[in-house]
C-alpha cells in the first residue's frame, strides 16, 4: 500500500517529467509525436519511481522508450534541478510503456465486432453461470 509521502512524491516527480518530457519533443522539433507520463510509483524507501509512459503514436513507442532509456541520467538530472527545493534525493527513474490504452482499444474492437459476448450469448462458458 502506498503511503501519502510516495504519493506526493510520485505526484511531483509526474509533473515535473512531463514537462521535461514534452518540452525536449517541443525543442528537438520531433512533431507527431505525445509523450504522457500517466503514472509514477515510488518504492518505500523512495529509491526508485516506475515511471509509466502512454506514447501515440504507438508505432513510435518502442523506438521513444529506447531513447528514453539510454537518455536516462540526464532525465533526472533535469528533474532534480526542478525539484531540489522539494526533495533531497531524487529517485533512480525507471520506464516503461503503459499499455493500459492498447487494452481498452481491445475490448472497444471486441465489442464493436461478433466477438461481443454481450450480442452473441454463444461465446459466453455457460458453466459459469449454472
Amino acid at each position: 500500500m502506498e503511503t501519502n509521502r510516495q504519493k506526493k512524491i510520485g505526484g511531483v516527480i509526474q509533473k515535473d517529467l512531463v514537462d521535461i518530457l514534452q518540452g525536449e519533443v517541443r525543442k528537438n522539433g520531433i512533431t507527431n509525436l505525445i509523450i504522457s507520463v500517466s503514472k509514477v510509483v515510488v518504492t518505500t524507501d523512495l529509491s526508485v519511481a516506475t515511471v509509466h509512459l502512454s506514447i501515440f503514436p504507438q508505432e513510435k513507442a518502442a523506438e521513444t522508450l529506447v531513447g528514453i532509456k539510454a537518455n536516462s541520467t540526464l532525465i533526472k538530472h533535469d528533474l532534480s534541478q526542478r525539484v531540489r527545493l522539494q526533495l533531497r534525493k531524487v529517485p533512480n527513474l525507471v520506464f516503461f510503456i503503459d499499455d493500459s490504452l492498447d487494452y481498452i482499444e481491445k475490448i472497444d474492437n471486441a465489442l464493436k465486432n461478433q466477438e461481443n459476448p454481450i450480442e452473441n450469448r454463444d461465446l459466453l462458458d455457460k458453466r459459469r453461470f449454472q
